[in-house]
């Protein structure tokens, strides 16, 4: 089942995010290599592609696990935890409609 992953990040976090970043897209990149992973990216702070300074606000990440506990214990390991770029993650079960 797909889980949707949503970090949202502490104020003033983008050099936090930018140290951490390589390890972060590690663990996207192996998801995707298994196939797992359905799409992720950050939200900019401000209606931009690159926001510069302004950052980013969070991210979210959808990805197929085995069980949403799966699915926690991978956000939850996720570097950006670790560095104290987000300040909370939710998991939630997603249905994915479209496209098909």
């Amino acid at each position: 089942m797909f889980y949707c992953i949503l970090g949202e990040d502490t104020p003033d976090s983008l050099d936090k995010r930018l140290a951490a970043r390589p390890a972060h897209l590690a663990r996207l990149k192996a998801l995707q290599e298994e196939g797992r992973l359905l799409l992720a990216g950050p939200f900019p702070s401000i209606d931009s592609v690159d926001p510069g300074p302004a950052g980013f606000s969070g991210s979210l990440i959808v990805a197929e696990f085995t069980s949403i506990n799966d699915a926690k214990v991978w956000a939850n390991d996720d570097p950006y935890v670790a560095a104290g770029v987000y300040a909370s993650v939710t998991v939630k079960p997603f249905k994915k409609v479209l496209p098909a």
